[in-house]
């Protein structure tokens, strides 16, 4: 439970120093153990987060082949244990050997209480955050779509959404800010339909010269025009059977606007210089960052064109309303990268997790994903810091929203309990452990705060 003390396991055979390091940690739920035999069998009772191991032991006190058989027979059946292994006070090269076999330190005597504790305390906290992160990545393979991670209300709605229109033939309309995954959710929708196993085709309205969108998106004929030396199939050709995902529609030309809509109509394709009608079997998903109701207004973009995209409209929030969503992508991200650019790299410090709990994100995913890709890359140690990611202390700047202590009680609830799901994934037993309370007292927030829980989610 929550309020329980941390255990561990001190294995040392002198008496006159165990009795030392029982006063020294009267803090912690302390076992002892004398040989290698007593401590394994202390390991498979008591699992402790971390052990504190002498090198010297019976029935070699004076080598240290006793010493590292122990350390490697923890990490076989306790790889995730901190081992702290304590040495003589001229015997760096076996501290230093020690931490190459898999110790997480070493201490020398004489023993200095004050470090002692502070590495032991170190070590916990680094086990703890350790089990967090695993907690994390266990979450990616409960994630509702493919490819698609969310733990907030607000993502699961959106995903909800997505697994309805998915099998239909509706046009989908995605809004949302820039980076929010609108193409990743495109793809949701197309790998979730009948045409999963047809082309998926994307096109940026934006990214492409108004001169030349026309015939990257119809096709044109040999000869239509200069540079046209061979007959050349277009996008919605190239879909055919499957889907076209139209981004940022809203930069599309007006007068390609009037093209799109007859096709929407009549699903017709004429290439640029060709007579030819060609039926075309496409299924349009199309997005935005722009406000279209605007533009319609301001007679920017079509209003018939509107309600034809339009059928099912998906609204995605930026990753700042997504609450605990934020870390979680992240961890999937800096997973990924560190195996990309080959770095050793376990997780994020608990100050980076905070700062990435708290900072806004105004560039939401395509942000966190280039900050986190740099910070694996400049990154020094086996976990990525506050500094690397180059977000300040307490980013964020939300204490003025905070000012009433009802809501902000009510904020803070709310928001330790949806980590707690993410942590334990969607495990309620774990969950409670984690807050401290008890699964009856848990049910009933849930239901308090309105927070819906996966029908997948166990029970433990």
């Amino acid at each position: 439970m929550a309020d329980s003390k941390p255990r561990l396991l001190i294995v040392e055979d002198d008496p006159g120093l165990q009795k030392q390091l029982k006063w020294c940690f009267d803090g912690y739920e302390l076992h002892f153990a004398e040989n290698r035999a007593a401590a394994l069998a202390a390991l498979r009772r008591f699992e402790p987060p971390v052990v504190l191991q002498d090198l010297g032991l019976p029935p070699d006190p004076e080598g240290v082949s006793e010493g590292f058989a122990t350390l490697l027979e923890i990490l076989r059946l306790a790889p995730h244990t901190k081992v702290i292994v304590v040495t003589g006070q001229l015997d760096k090269e076996n501290a230093v050997k020690s931490v190459g076999l898999g110790a997480y330190d070493f201490y020398q005597k004489p023993v200095d209480v004050d470090v002692l504790k502070l590495l032991v305390q170190r070590a916990f906290q680094m086990h703890e955050l350790e089990e967090q992160n695993r907690a994390l990545s266990r979450v990616h393979g409960a994630m509702p779509l493919a490819g698609v991670i969310a733990t907030s209300d607000a993502m699961m709605k959106i995903c909800r959404i997505v697994e309805k229109v998915s099998p239909t033939q509706a046009t989908t309309l995605l809004l949302g800010e820039s980076g929010t995954g609108k193409e990743l959710l495109a793809r949701a929708v197309h790998n979730l339909s009948p045409r999963r196993d047809k082309t998926f085709v994307a096109i940026n309205c934006a990214a492409i010269p108004e001169t030349l969108l026309e015939s990257e998106l119809f096709g044109y004929e040999r000869g239509a025009f200069t540079g046209a030396v061979k007959q050349t199939q277009g996008k919605f050709e190239l879909a055919d059977g499957g889907t076209l995902f139209l981004d940022e529609i809203g930069d599309m030309p007006l007068q390609l606007q009037a093209k799109l809509l007859r096709f929407l109509q009549e699903r017709i394709v004429e290439r640029i210089g060709g007579r030819e009608r060609i039926p075309v079997d496409v299924r349009i998903v199309c997005a935005t960052n722009k406000d279209l109701r605007a533009m319609i207004a301001s007679q920017q973009f079509r209003e018939d064109l509107y309600y034809r995209i339009s059928e099912v409209t998906v609204q995605i929030p930026p990753l700042r309303e997504r609450q605990g969503d934020a870390v979680v992508i992240a961890q999937s991200i800096l997973e990924r990268r560190a195996r990309e650019h080959g770095r050793a790299i376990r997780g994020f410090t608990p100050e980076a997790m905070k700062a990435l709990q708290s900072y806004p994100w105004p560039g939401n995913i395509r942000e966190l994903e280039n900050r986190i890709n740099g910070a694996v890359i400049m990154a020094e140690g086996k976990y990525v810091g506050i500094d690397d990611l180059g977000l300040p202390a307490g980013a964020g700047g939300r204490g003025a929203e905070l000012l009433n202590l009802r809501v902000a009680r009510q904020r803070a609830e709310t928001e330790a309990i949806r980590q707690a799901l993410a942590v334990s994934g969607g495990n309620l037993s774990r969950a409670s452990e984690l807050l401290g309370i008890t699964r009856p007292t848990l049910y009933d927030l849930l239901e308090k705060n309105e927070i819906a829980v996966p029908d997948r989610a166990a029970e433990g």
